[in-house]
């Protein structure tokens, strides 16, 4: 329950907020600071008659990061808890740093300090750099988790940014943040010369004082609010909690477009095997031990070095025995996907017993692989310590890295033969297995994949259970009027508090038409040359227009079937980046001229074109999604199998979903005015339709 002064001390900061910067009370922006408030008060709360977890849809315009920041700095302030705000873009992590806290602090009254945290890899790693440039490297390179699939630096192309850096670090001009440096660095030189949790020597680095990512993280310990990511959160989760962020029980999380959360977390939990790759991984390390003799006189290690050798080669055995049953278990009839990413995918998560069988071998032989790699670990440690007689200190560093290497690589293989050695008819969901085809070589590479299909135990367990309170918090958190896809998708507490607040915009000033058409999308061929016929009288109305496609052959095929008078002024997605897309349909909406953008779902999510940049959003169709992917196919699979309706309760829920996001590219402010076309007769003609009608905004209808 919250005490009077922090009541009083969220009213009074939102109220001179709002004076301060000249802005409107918004209703449904104080319905949310008030259930923010709420949830929150049910924190350390025994009494409590719910969870600490407010999750609320907040309609575009609502001005919800004022409305969680008010309602949640004062808690976490008055509880002694860390506000973690936790983002899904870059974009929208920016401008909460940049733009955003900076005015709430300077006009609530709140007093807080923040700051903006990223994961390892986005700093320099000193060491790393001093061995790169001292050549050291060559000798004993980290070894990439997949060597097929990441090539390293070209040593001369690479120096000159590694001296560059070095210089620019002397010289306190950059603070070792790769998105603070001033030009674009490739992708492989930086991989040279950054690091992750493993390879990490942590406080006994002897770089540790100019380290740029312990400065970083040593900033967190001070700040009230963290700002983040989802990735990062998930990352920490994945650790244990604690590693880099706050620990759970001590952090209040806000995971700003929280509808991206059971994704995201899907992508941080699962796992893969790339069975060729790590063959050869087995035969690099083997090689690297070769190279071991500075550790010769260290008797300590002596008899585990003697024995990796042997080990390593036995594990690369059971892996070739893998792929040539793979060889034999797998139908080229069964193969499901497209040309360049077939796979095959296992009913209900069941592995035959045979490659079930050999995923035991590996189990067992990775655990010892691991225990053997974790005492050298353990003893390289002791020696940077200066503890282990025959060991030169600078010898334990080089080696910690590279065992730490090793020991990343079998954990995460481990796992997935962990999870390719159980008994899915135990699982309640059971877990996506599948194999990746993919081109090696002359041949074919078998890549294992294992994934949860719902993301709810993994967040009950790791976050919902554990968290001090957690906001979640979208434009789009509801799928048909109903937050029970989220609840489903995520594992959200059913005793949380669920809001939805209005958006301040009259929808009635814009309009949603589904014209009449002789056909609709179940003909794809008609629909396209239908397309065609009538998009010319729909751009002619409007300057600025955004046409989403569910397919990108369809918006190729209707783009061609155009493209005679009108290909000056369409931009295609895929012919520029998106942020030249958006800026080349700018500037011709500023020159007075008009400008189509033909996009796809990136561009029907976080696109802002407010006033004539956008004025008509044209949907080719509903945005159903073909569970052609080996996680949604086993997901409609266990739908089925408990007597569901995969299409009802996944496509349908999905696809009102996406065609609301669609739909919000249209009204971007309050002036904001224009019309929605939706050019797909089943929002008619079927069952399911009435039902996503009703689940969009509160336009004026002109239905046909």
């Amino acid at each position: 329950m919250l005490d009077d002064l922090t009541k009083q001390q969220i009213r009074d900061a939102y109220f001179r907020l709002i004076e301060q910067k000249s802005l409107s009370p918004r209703w449904g922006q104080r319905q949310m600071v008030a259930e923010v408030a709420k949830a929150l008060a049910r924190m350390d709360d025994p009494t409590a008659s719910g969870s600490a977890v407010c999750v609320v849809e907040a309609g575009t315009g609502t001005g919800k990061t004022i409305a969680y920041a008010v309602a949640a700095i004062p808690v976490a302030l008055a509880l002694g808890k860390k506000l973690v705000v936790s983002t899904a873009t870059i974009a929208l992590q920016e401008q909460f740093v940049n733009k955003d806290l900076p005015d709430i602090r300077k006009h609530s009254g709140l007093d807080f300090d923040f700051v903006l945290a990223k994961g390892r890899r986005r700093y320099v790693c000193l060491s790393r750099l001093d061995k790169e440039l001292a050549g050291s490297a060559q000798e004993q390179s980290l070894i990439p988790l997949y060597p097929d699939e990441f090539d390293q630096a070209d040593s001369a192309a690479a120096l000159p940014y590694y001296n560059a850096m070095l210089d620019a670090l002397g010289r306190g001009e950059w603070d070792g943040d790769r998105d603070n440096w001033d030009t674009e660095i490739p992708e492989d030189v930086w991989f040279g010369a950054t690091t992750d949790h493993r390879q990490c020597s942590g406080r006994r680095c002897p770089n540790i004082g100019q380290c740029s990512f312990y400065r970083a993280r040593d900033a967190l310990q001070n700040a009230d609010v963290i700002v983040t990511n989802h990735d990062l959160v998930l990352s920490d989760l994945a650790l244990g909690g604690g590693a880099i962020l706050s620990a759970p029980e001590e952090t209040v999380y806000v995971f700003d477009e929280g509808h991206h959360l059971a994704d995201k977390a899907l992508n941080h939990f699962s796992g893969y095997c790339r069975v060729t790759a790590s063959v050869q991984w087995t035969e690099e390390c083997r090689k690297q031990l070769r190279q071991g003799a500075s550790l010769a006189s260290c008797t300590s290690v002596t008899s585990v070095l003697d024995n990796l050798p042997r080990l390593f080669e036995d594990v690369g055995g059971a892996l070739e025995q893998a792929g040539q049953l793979l060889d034999e278990l797998i139908d080229p009839e069964q193969l499901s996907g497209f040309a360049d990413r077939q796979h095959y995918r296992f009913p209900e998560g069941v592995v035959p017993d045979p490659l079930r069988q050999v995923a035991g071998t590996l189990v067992a032989l990775y655990q010892k692989l691991l225990a053997q790699l974790q005492r050298l670990e353990r003893a390289m440690e002791d020696g940077m310590d200066g503890d282990v007689t025959g060991l030169e200190k600078a010898d334990a560093e080089n080696w910690y890295t590279v065992f730490g290497a090793m020991l990343s690589r079998a954990e995460g293989s481990l796992a997935l033969w962990q999870e390719y050695d159980v008994d899915a008819a135990m699982e309640d969901p059971p877990h996506a297995r599948w194999i990746n085809l993919i081109e090696a070589g002359q041949g074919i590479s078998y890549e294992l994949r294992s994934s949860p299909i719902l993301a709810a135990d993994i967040l009950r367990e790791h976050l919902w259970d554990r968290a001090a309170a957690v906001v979640a918090t979208s434009a789009t958190m509801t799928a048909l009027n109903s937050f029970e896809r989220f609840i489903l998708h995520s594992g959200a507490p059913e005793d949380s508090v669920f809001k939805v607040v209005p958006s301040p915009f009259d929808y009635s000033n814009a309009t949603l038409r589904v014209p009449a058409m002789a056909c609709d999308p179940s003909d794809p061929a008609a629909h396209t040359e239908a397309l065609i016929a009538l998009m010319p009288d729909l751009f002619v109305e409007f300057p600025g227009t955004l046409v989403l496609f569910s397919s990108r052959r369809q918006m190729h095929e209707v783009y061609e079937g155009l493209a005679g008078g009108w290909a000056k002024t369409i931009l295609v997605q895929g012919d520029y980046s998106k942020q030249e897309t958006l800026r080349r349909h700018r500037e011709a909406i500023d020159q007075g001229r008009s400008s189509i953008i033909f996009g796809l779902a990136s561009f029907a999510e976080g696109v802002d074109l407010p006033g004539d940049y956008c004025s008509h959003v044209i949907i080719a169709k509903i945005p159903f999604a073909v569970p052609d992917t080996p996680l949604e196919s086993a997901l409609a699979e266990w739908v089925e199998a408990r007597g569901g309706n995969s299409f009802m309760e996944l496509s349908v829920p999905d696809a009102a979903l996406k065609l609301v996001q669609a739909s919000g590219r249209l009204l971007r402010t309050e002036q904001d005015s224009g019309v929605v076309t939706i050019l797909d007769r089943r929002l008619v003609t079927r069952r399911y339709g009435k039902a996503i009608l009703d689940s969009l905004p509160a336009f004026k209808r002109e239905i046909a």
